[in-house]
């Protein structure tokens, strides 16, 4: 594990694996070169999230791609989001390019040249999968959250990287199950499991990612407040639980909780911080909305 600015960069057991085998199997340069391309690829996203001023404690590199452990999970806007995702494919665009000019140049050799090409092109197209935690995924959850209310972004995401990571390891033993077909594909199938068993601890950890979320809405709301912003009301009864509140809360968007009776008066306004301030300090997620008034 090495550091730099304050980020821990480790290398996931999985990858670890995978270079005890090239080295028996005499692949290692291919694999170094997969490191490094792994490598350039993860540092795209630091790059811009160290430009939007996100706090990043560890990347683990993995020979996908990487996983960025982000603080700030859940208050940056979506927008910021999309573009750390994408920025470690475009790093792969480049990195192609290059290598097919040194091909053209006579640097390198033609096999060289297209083992480099179809590496970029084979990690790029593979984290753009919308599967969490890949690069699509992320690109999928942020497009989520534009239209939905974040707790059912959690949701939905998670349920989507379940069954297409579900769908990949079908896929990867579907040749074991067809008489005279080779064997199981092993690499898909490793990774396969590895992001169904990722996204399943996603998802039942998303009380605890929510939770998360909630914590951060103060600073959230705060720039909100600084910059001016429009505020999207959310109507509910005095009925309505916190908990019910809560999870209609939008990633991007400041609220005002009206609540009104079954004939339409307006009873209060309650700011977000209030609502989000009472939940946090008592922990009542079934304690009604106007109680905070009284």
């Amino acid at each position: 594990m090495i550091k730099w600015k304050g980020i821990r960069f480790s290398v996931h057991p999985l990858f670890v694996l995978i270079m005890l085998a090239s080295v028996a199997t005499g692949y290692f340069t291919e694999l170094m070169t997969l490191f490094c391309i792994v490598l350039v690829h993860e540092m795209g996203h630091v790059i811009v999230a160290h430009g939007f001023g996100w706090t990043i404690r560890e990347v683990k590199l993995l020979p996908f791609g990487g996983v960025a452990e982000v603080e700030d999970s859940g208050s940056v806007p979506a927008r910021e989001e999309a573009l750390v995702a994408i920025a470690g494919p475009l790093q792969n665009v480049w990195m192609a390019l290059a290598a097919w000019g040194l091909g053209q140049l006579g640097i390198w050799h033609a096999e060289w040249t297209a083992y480099v090409i179809s590496a970029n092109a084979i990690i790029a197209l593979f984290n753009l999968l919308p599967i969490l935690p890949l690069d699509g995924g992320k690109l999928m959850h942020a497009m989520l959250s534009r239209s939905m209310t974040y707790h059912r972004t959690l949701r939905w995401g998670a349920r989507i990287s379940l069954v297409l990571s579900g769908c990949m390891v079908l896929y990867a033993v579907i040749p074991w199950l067809h008489a005279g077909e080779s064997g199981i594909q092993l690499n898909l199938l490793v990774v396969g499991l590895f992001l169904f068993l990722t996204n399943w601890t996603y998802n039942r950890h998303i009380p605890f990612l929510f939770l998360r979320f909630l914590t951060t809405r103060s600073a959230a709301s705060g720039r909100h407040l600084v910059r001016g912003a429009w505020a999207l009301p959310i109507i509910v009864s005095k009925r309505h639980t916190v908990s019910s509140a809560l999870r209609m809360f939008k990633r991007d968007s400041y609220h005002l909780i009206v609540v009104m009776e079954d004939q339409g008066r307006v009873l209060a306004v309650l700011p977000e911080q209030q609502l989000v301030n009472g939940y946090l300090e008592d922990g009542k997620p079934d304690r009604a909305v106007y109680d905070l008034f009284m």
